[in-house]
């Protein structure tokens, strides 16, 4: 610990652990995949899986870290089971590619920022041209790499801890003050009404896999980040009460942020939430159609606030997403730490360029795929999401649990959990985590994974 450096105090972990996981999928995601989920009906199993099934793979995480103090792959080969290492191997991989594509929405939303600033509503109806505009976006996801690598470089205490306790803060001041004034707004219980009232009506199964795929993506599961963290984490620690924080405040900044966006849309269309399933765009287009609707100082102010929002949130996610390759580089090759971050952040921005491409500008990364049964091709951005986040999350969650509770066995994740939790043996808790560690997450992971695999890729649909 003392020579990797590690969180100085519980409040740090927490707020860092807890900006892993709100990210641009709270802000971003969330709301337009509620949207899409038909409303309320999707929040709900949102907020069950969250708490049911992706707060034991948390715990899990966290501890692994914490008992080998090293980087995902070096935990594997501390616990004794190198042969497992190819799990930690999977989940750098994963974080690589999220955020070689996470950086160029990120690089999005901080041009906007200019945009709304000089008032450039308009922006909204030429959404298209302004991502085909490669190098002017590309600059912007440059400096948005730069400001991560910087943050970093600076250490765990110094940089990523410090940044949280700035970052986390602010995003929930300015989350709040658009809350409140877009409750202001005329026919913004409509928007209220769709987000809270479930219409179960509108429960599918895709619906209730894209649930557990945003809650799965949000808390930053399977791709460990989560066990890089915990190796930071001092055995004075309560994981369990962390965890729970660290759960809770993730979950709390999506529901505000659908709190947040959800009114707005209401006012915009008149209470008939007209377009509310629009996906990505929901942000992109309909958002600064509203700031523009709302005009003047007022809705530039309004609109420069949002995707300020959005990049603090952003900002807090990919820094977790570049530490955990940084850590591996850093334990297993014995690279000093500021060199290993602008090497790996060099190499992120370098493989993010055709998913920068492939938003209209570039034919072929435009159209990279054509999965079977699928009438459309999918651009290399949603493709890298649909290994990363849909694939290999699930998998990499399911195989981290599975070895916890069966090859490193359950016994020896509890000890790891009692330490700063003395009530933790013997306690309804445990037997619970022991039970969702060892059967409910696996069977549930595992499943979701075969279906997504044969969904995604092959256009087999078993419901």
């Amino acid at each position: 610990m003392a020579t990797r450096g590690g969180f100085s105090s519980r409040l740090g972990f927490i707020m860092a652990a807890a900006g892993s996981a709100v990210g641009l999928g709270n802000i971003w995601g969330f709301p337009y995949e509620v949207g899409q989920g038909g409303g309320a009906a999707f929040v709900m199993m949102y907020l069950i899986f969250c708490f049911v099934l992706c707060y034991p793979v948390m715990v899990t995480e966290i501890a692994i870290g914490r008992k080998t103090e090293k980087n995902p792959v070096g935990a594997f080969n501390a616990l004794g089971f190198k042969k497992w290492n190819f799990v930690g191997k999977m989940g750098i991989f994963s974080g690589f590619l999220i955020l070689s594509f996470y950086n160029v929405i990120a690089g999005w939303a901080f041009g906007y920022v200019y945009e709304m600033a000089i008032g450039n509503f308009a922006i909204a109806d030429h959404f298209s041209e302004f991502v085909q505009d490669v190098f002017k976006v590309g600059a912007y996801g440059m400096v948005f790499m730069a400001t991560t690598a910087f943050v970093v470089s600076k250490g765990i205490s110094g940089g990523i801890e410090k940044a949280a306790k700035f970052l986390m803060p602010s995003l929930l001041i300015m989350i709040l003050l658009i809350v409140g004034y877009s409750l202001t707004l005329p026919n913004a219980m409509d928007g209220i009404k769709f987000y809270l009232i479930p219409d179960f009506s509108k429960l599918s199964s895709e619906v209730i896999i894209n649930a557990l795929g945003q809650a799965f993506f949000s808390l930053s599961l399977g791709m460990g980040a989560l066990i890089t963290y915990g190796s930071y984490v001092n055995k004075k620690e309560n994981i369990v009460s962390a965890a729970a924080f660290i759960t809770l405040a993730d979950v709390g900044i999506a529901v505000l942020a659908g709190m947040m966006i959800f009114p707005l849309i209401g006012f915009m269309s008149g209470g008939t939430m007209d377009g509310v399933g629009s996906g990505p765009g929901l942000i992109f287009v309909t958002l600064p159609q509203i700031f523009g609707t709302i005009g003047g100082t007022f809705g530039a102010i309004a609109g420069t606030l949002f995707f300020v929002l959005l990049c603090f949130a952003a900002l807090t996610s990919t820094v977790s997403l570049l530490e955990v390759p940084v850590a591996y580089v850093v334990d297993e090759k014995n690279v000093r730490r500021s060199r290993a971050v602008w090497l790996v952040a060099g190499a992120i921005f370098l493989i993010g360029i055709p998913s920068l491409l492939g938003n209209g500008y570039s034919d072929f990364f435009s159209n990279f795929i054509t999965y079977p049964g699928s009438e459309t091709a999918t651009d290399f951005l949603s493709f890298i999401a649909n290994v990363a986040n849909d694939t290999l999350l699930p998998l990499g969650g399911c195989l981290i649990v599975f070895f916890a509770a069966h090859i490193w066995k359950k016994h020896n994740l509890d000890e790891e959990l009692s330490h700063g939790a003395p009530n933790y043996k013997g306690s309804f808790l445990q037997k619970y985590l022991n039970f969702a560690v060892g059967y409910l997450a696996p069977a549930v992971l595992g499943f979701i994974f075969i279906i997504t695999v044969l969904k995604t890729y092959f256009g087999v649909d078993i419901f």
